[in-house]
């Protein structure tokens, strides 16, 4: 026996929103059914879509089944999660949300909650005049000819679950559960989509790593009045002492951009070596305290 919640077991015995929807010939309503999978494979889903043709709306789902307790109770949760939603969000559910609105599912029974979210996308499509075979999922090699699964949906399946096993995969779309014929093939994919996975984080852990470089690394913005205050604070505290200390003094004159003007007094004023108190003694402890491209002129 599985170890179903009492969510599913009660969506299997008292199922919401079974049945078709009549077409009822309504003004601006429209009514339209995606279906996926096959009895012959032992799982069928056919969902029917009532739309509201100005706002994309979906006024009402319902859903015929044929399949297992999990396959039906899957089937009731999507129609109860996509009622009110729009078209776009409707195709933003995943599989996860079906298998969380019903408490979890066994793994091995997951293609159920997969096969809802495909029987959405077959209707939205459908709805929208785009032919369920062009869909990319379906182009590609075909991997599991026992159940008719593409390379790419194998990919997806696998990227959006991240599942790591063929074991998975053959409880999230059932490709492998046949003749096991393919069963190299999946992991080889497997294999492929990890390899990605893995350089796509070491890309992405790089680019965040830059980013916040740069980000250290950036020259502060400052307004005019801020770096004013900046300078002041550096020339009052860390400058002028050591000045007059040797007899010497400066005072701001000006800021114009990067450009600070200052005036030297006192017997800086005379001193020789005026050029290098400029550079070493004022520019270069500027540029380390409030920003690198500041430079100093005497006046």
């Amino acid at each position: 026996m599985w170890d179903y919640t009492e969510k599913v077991l009660d969506l299997f015995y008292n199922p919401k929103n079974q049945g078709a929807i009549a077409d009822a010939d309504e003004s601006g309503v429209a009514v339209v059914f995606g279906e996926v999978g096959s009895i012959a494979c032992g799982d069928a889903l056919r969902l029917h879509l009532k739309i509201e043709v100005e706002t994309d709306q979906i006024l009402d789902a319902r859903f015929q089944t044929f399949g297992c307790t999990s396959a039906i109770a899957s089937s009731s949760a999507l129609t109860e999660l996509i009622k009110g939603l729009t078209l776009d969000e409707a195709l933003k559910i995943t599989n996860h949300e079906i298998a969380d609105y019903l408490g979890g599912l066994p793994e091995a029974k997951m293609h159920c909650s997969v096969m809802g979210q495909e029987a959405l996308e077959a209707a939205i499509y459908k709805y929208r005049g785009i032919e369920v075979e062009h869909h990319e999922d379906d182009e590609g090699a075909l991997i599991c000819a026992c159940y008719g699964v593409s390379e790419n949906k194998i990919r997806r399946v696998a990227i959006e679950n991240n599942l790591s096993t063929v074991e998975q995969v053959t409880s999230y779309v059932k490709a492998g559960g046949g003749c096991s014929s393919c069963l190299a093939a999946i992991e080889d994919i497997l294999t492929a989509v990890q390899q990605e996975t893995a350089a796509t984080s070491r890309r992405l852990a790089t680019e965040i790593a830059v980013a916040q470089e740069t980000q250290e690394t950036a020259q502060p913005t400052l307004t005019t009045v801020q770096k004013i205050t900046l300078i002041q604070k550096v020339l009052a505290e860390e400058v002028r002492p050591v000045l007059l200390a040797d007899g010497g003094d400066v005072e701001l004159y000006d800021v114009d951009g990067d450009v600070v003007k200052v005036r030297l007094v006192g017997a800086c004023s005379s001193c020789s070596s005026s050029t290098a108190t400029l550079k070493i003694a004022i520019e270069a402890r500027l540029q380390e305290r409030v920003l690198p491209t500041l430079i100093v002129e005497a006046v």
